[in-house]
């Protein structure tokens, strides 16, 4: 009769919680690699964006965005974010932009608290599909908007 070591019991547990984790939380892409739910939302919202710098279970981080599931909130004044900062909820998904370009958006649609939280007089722009800006946010304001649709934005 094999005994199992308690060492070796604890470790097999913990792969399979791990295993079950990730299984529940990633998909495989077509090219076989996975990819976070999350990752998935960052990229049906974030058009012809750069890939990520970095995939967790928790965050899918850019250069200039972080990309988190969002906290469940009661308006702007409960969504954190960092001074510097320019952050949004969008179908449940929070956005933390805070590097100054301009970012193309698919699917940006629902409504959502968000915070400008960066330099005072700071002005982040959000486009229409032609071009033209569909409203402005000047720092520090915070509040909830409509993003049906916002097509691109610059946050400063």
């Amino acid at each position: 009769m094999n005994l199992i070591k308690p060492a070796a019991l604890l470790l097999a547990a913990t792969a399979l919680v791990a295993g079950s984790t990730a299984a529940a939380t990633a998909a495989d892409s077509p090219g076989g690699t996975r990819v976070t739910g999350l990752q998935q939302t960052a990229d049906q919202v974030l058009a012809d964006s750069p890939k990520p710098l970095r995939v967790t279970a928790d965050a899918v981080e850019y250069e200039g965005l972080t990309v988190t599931d969002a906290p469940v909130t009661k308006g702007a004044q409960d969504l954190a974010c960092d001074y510097g900062h320019l952050c949004m909820v969008v179908k449940g998904t929070k956005f933390d932009f805070y590097k100054c370009q301009t970012w193309n958006l698919t699917n940006w649609t629902g409504d959502g608290p968000f915070t400008n939280n960066q330099t005072r007089g700071t002005v982040a722009k959000f486009f229409n599909k032609d071009g033209s800006v569909r409203w402005t946010s000047t720092a520090y304001q915070a509040g909830t908007a409509t993003w049906d649709p916002i097509w691109s934005l610059r946050p400063c």
